[in-house]
């Protein structure tokens, strides 16, 4: 009877085959840019030459990561990843948190849902286009400056030829871009809190500001610790596309990141085991934290995957 019941429910794969037919070029797609290239990594522990391929360029272990260590430009980069990132986390989870408290007490249906519409918009916009509005409104003779000189009779502000202001310009606008799609995570979330705990609330005398405090607040928090602690894994991850497209000479010892280290040693410059082996350090760091925040988010939050 048993092995009778597992036929019955045991799928026909005349049955299946058309949905893993459609999941064929998805699987392609991950194999040939994900897990194909891979392969590539030998290069961080040998002395790569195009020429001589993996097979014949010479092995020399950990040459380029005990170089990558020694190498002035190196350490700074990291320092600056960090800061960068670190930075990013924070605001971009404080910030979404904030704004969803402050629309979640908006009454008016229409209101609100211009609004949320409005702060979503820009994260669908690339970093290609949001780096050219970004220079051409922040430089010596853009809007912003003449705004500032003309109006208010402040000094130019060198807000992408300063390394402290470089950091200030990328934290800002990656807020900007990010908070309304960090901020939907906590709209539902709120859904999700039982509305009789507002009312016994009210009747027994509390203000909104008193039941946002007692009551909105402890519901997000565990929402709080699972986005914080995930997001730790993101922390050599400042930002490719939006240090490219801002940054200058000017402010390399403000505002280079790994990524665009290793762009600029690896590929500009040729050296391609030595960014291989800062990317692949990279990497490490990134997986080791990972794991790292997963237990957290399961420690302090109940959080599983599965």
């Amino acid at each position: 009877m048993p092995a009778l019941v597992r036929k019955l429910n045991k799928p026909r794969r005349s049955a299946t085959w058309p949905l893993h037919l459609m999941l064929l070029p998805a699987v392609a797609v991950v194999f040939l840019f994900v897990y194909l290239p891979m392969g590539g990594l030998v290069m961080a522990f040998q002395d790569y030459k195009p020429f001589l391929g993996f097979t014949g360029s010479p092995f020399v272990g950990l040459e380029h990561f005990r170089f990558m260590f020694e190498y002035p430009d190196s350490k700074q980069v990291i320092i600056n990843t960090l800061l960068i990132a670190g930075m990013k986390i924070v605001t971009n989870l404080v910030a979404p948190f904030v704004f969803a408290l402050l629309l979640n007490e908006v009454r008016i249906s229409l209101l609100k849902r211009s609004i949320q519409t409005l702060v979503y918009l820009p994260y669908f916009i690339s970093w290609v286009v949001l780096g050219a509005i970004l220079t051409d409104m922040l430089g010596t003779e853009g809007i912003v400056n003449r705004m500032l000189t003309g109006w208010f009779g402040i000094e130019a502000v060198p807000f992408l030829m300063n390394g402290n202001w470089f950091r200030f310009t990328v934290i800002v606008s990656d807020v900007w871009q990010n908070f309304g799609f960090g901020t939907i995570v906590y709209l539902a979330a709120l859904t999700g809190i039982n509305p009789d705990m507002y009312e016994a609330a009210e009747v027994d005398g509390a203000t909104r500001w008193k039941q946002t405090l007692h009551i909105t607040i402890p519901s997000l928090m565990p929402v709080v610790i699972v986005v914080g602690t995930l997001a730790l894994g993101n922390i050599l991850n400042a930002g490719f596309d939006q240090i490219f497209n801002l940054y200058n000479t000017m402010v390399y010892s403000k505002g280079d990141i790994i990524d665009t280290f290793v762009y600029r040693t690896g590929i500009l410059n040729g050296q391609f085991s030595f960014g291989t082996a800062v990317g692949l350090f990279k990497s490490l760091v990134g997986m080791v934290m990972i794991v790292t925040s997963y237990r957290l988010a399961y420690k302090f939050a109940n959080y599983r995957i599965f």
